[in-house]
């Protein structure tokens, strides 16, 4: 099993994503949150955390926090062990944490949508994570966005606001924030999954949407861009590509009615 990643795209990823507009803009948006909503941040987990590319962005925010991060596969942690040296990487399965109460955050971003048991995940994620700790998490979002690109991305769902929500109460999270990006890049999205469909025999290429013209990335960042400050002021957009998700474990669970 997998857990819903090929393997051999770690290299072609931790040569790309530095300078491909989704990911710079996304790690913005994470550590924006990050500052806004655990600004003493002094234990982070990143689960699936790849090649290392959001963890080396928190590390330099936080410099004095204690950061760890876990992959499934043992190939993305030869990059991510290159690009953070000061932090712990160990070789885990999201649906089996081997940590209680031990973390002031864990972050899973663009995580959950490759694992079918994700309820599973989140259970482990609040066992944890310490009284008071907040987990960041980003997913692909709607489910009429689905197309033969998330096929080949191996991922299991795309997700609705409100299946979201109501996975993460289920599990005992309080939800602090909860807002959608890449909203302004969404009419492209739809247009180019209807051509998709129209051309079935189209040949997919998992890294193909990395490797983009530098003009039409850097319009591309500059429009996430404007949508984060959108959601520095507190506007939360509705509609979008992915959803950011920023919840808090109580500090006495709630009794279930």
């Amino acid at each position: 099993m997998n857990m819903g990643f090929k393997s051999e795209y770690f290299k072609e990823l931790a040569k790309l994503e530095a300078k491909n507009f989704w990911f710079r803009a996304r790690n913005q948006f994470i550590l924006w949150a990050l500052g806004k909503y655990l600004p003493e941040l002094k234990s982070f987990l990143e689960i699936g955390c790849g090649t290392g590319f959001v963890i080396s962005g928190i590390s330099k925010q936080f410099p004095e926090a204690m950061l760890f991060g876990s992959e499934y596969l043992e190939e993305g942690l030869v990059y991510a062990r290159q690009r953070v040296p000061t932090a712990k990487f160990t070789q885990m399965d999201a649906r089996d944490i081997p940590f209680e109460a031990e973390f002031d955050a864990i972050g899973a971003f663009d995580v959950l949508e490759h694992i079918k048991e994700d309820e599973t995940v989140l259970q482990q994620i609040y066992r944890a994570l310490k009284p008071e700790g907040v987990v960041f998490i980003t997913v692909p979002q709607h489910g009429w966005l689905w197309s033969t690109v998330d096929e080949y991305a191996c991922h299991v769902r795309r997700y609705e606001s409100n299946e979201l929500h109501a996975k993460m109460l289920n599990a005992g999270f309080e939800i602090v924030r909860s807002t959608s990006f890449v909203s302004t890049l969404l009419p492209a999205m739809y247009l180019s999954r209807l051509l998709q469909k129209k051309k079935p025999d189209m040949r997919i290429d998992d890294i193909a949407g990395l490797r983009i013209n530098p003009f039409v990335n850097k319009a591309f960042e500059w429009l996430l861009l404007a949508e984060l400050t959108l959601v520095r002021v507190g506007i939360s957009l509705p509609v979008g590509g992915s959803r950011l998700l920023v919840a808090r474990k109580p500090t006495t669970k709630k009794k279930e009615t």
